[in-house]
């Protein structure tokens, strides 16, 4: 097949002076571009760079691919990731992964929280705060509570600061928020304990991966610590694969991550994070569709606890994405022992 590959480098971000330092966090770096492109020639495809939404935009006409990989971020707003889908859809074009309306509904936490209500799947209770006037309507919310941006990536504005002890605190972080990413504020209640996360993969045939669990600082008990943005570059952050959990417990975050992927109408491939609380009750804090995928995160970590490889793994997500597009045949690459298939859930 020839696959165009579509995705931002952190080198194209152009800033302003109102930008926030990590502004560009959720781009990638060369490095993983390249990752990416030579999987999926390992698996004997041929790979034409795309790059961002507006060389897609500039290419679009003329552009002679079988399907298009799309880790594109976009540019602006609580709907750049859709940007890309929309577009491809609009010239139909197949691409791997989500569509236009699951990459907005999961950007936007608050109302992919919603999907999650509705669909009886645990997530800590929330409160959104377009204005410090909204911290008025808290009701039985209590501290200690967690503050982020509605529609960030990649622990954006994540700091020792977001975890919040007092009404002074979260005022603080929430005007933070508004100011400096000029986005409303997600109030949530902190979850005490540790931190996992479970890739999904697949369609109908959808199959939760092996459960990661994030270790700070040499311990997986993280108690009142989270992962923050400093994580991402830090040699003091890391995964463990398979999870030191009861099996009852991760067979629990298994099947919730199927759930949510489902809730939200994810395809091919994404990433479902949690915490588990000091009783061991697991709750959804987020779905990305739009996982990282650089060889150092969770898809070539998640490759090794089943015996396969991340080129494997890269080539598995593509083959379900034609599959679904009816590019290729329906055989289908099964998953390992260790995945739980969405017929359990």
């Amino acid at each position: 097949m020839k696959i165009g590959f579509t995705y931002d480098l952190k080198e194209d971000w152009v800033s302003s002076k109102d930008d926030p330092a990590d502004a560009s966090a959720e781009f990638d770096k060369p490095e993983t571009v390249d990752e990416v492109i030579m999987a999926l020639e390992a698996g004997g495809h041929q790979v034409v760079r795309i790059g961002g939404i507006n060389n897609l935009t500039r290419q679009i006409q003329a552009l002679d691919v079988d399907i298009v990989f799309n880790i594109c971020e976009g540019i602006l707003g609580r709907n750049r990731e859709s940007q890309v889908p929309i577009l491809l859809e609009m010239n139909r074009i197949p691409y791997v992964g989500s569509d236009a309306l699951t990459q907005a509904i999961t950007l936007d936490k608050s109302v992919a929280k919603k999907c999650f209500v509705a669909d009886g799947i645990r997530t800590p209770g929330y409160l959104v705060a377009n204005n410090l006037s909204d911290l008025e309507q808290m009701n039985d919310m209590s501290f200690p509570l967690f503050v982020k941006p509605c529609y960030e990536g990649t622990s954006k504005s994540i700091t020792e600061s977001s975890c919040v002890r007092d009404m002074e605190g979260l005022r603080t972080q929430v005007d933070l928020i508004h100011k400096r990413y000029n986005q409303p504020a997600l109030v949530e209640k902190f979850i005490r304990g540790t931190e996992c996360t479970v890739a999904v993969i697949g369609n109908e045939d959808a199959q939760a991966m092996p459960v990661i669990q994030i270790r700070i600082d040499g311990t997986l008990d993280l108690g009142d610590r989270f992962y923050k943005n400093a994580d991402v570059y830090s040699q003091s952050s890391g995964y463990v694969c398979p999870a030191e959990l009861p099996g009852e417990l991760i067979a629990e975050i298994q099947q919730m991550a199927l759930a949510v992927y489902k809730s939200v109408g994810c395809r091919d491939f994404g990433r479902v994070d949690f915490r588990i609380d000091e009783q061991g009750v697991p709750y959804v804090l987020e779905i990305n569709p739009l996982p990282y995928l650089g060889k150092e995160d969770v898809f070539n970590c998640f490759p090794q606890a089943r015996g396969a490889t991340y080129e494997e793994t890269i080539n598995q997500i593509l083959n379900y994405a034609l599959r679904r597009c009816g590019l290729i045949g329906d055989s289908r690459a099964d998953g390992k022992s260790e995945a739980v298939s969405a017929g359990a859930v």
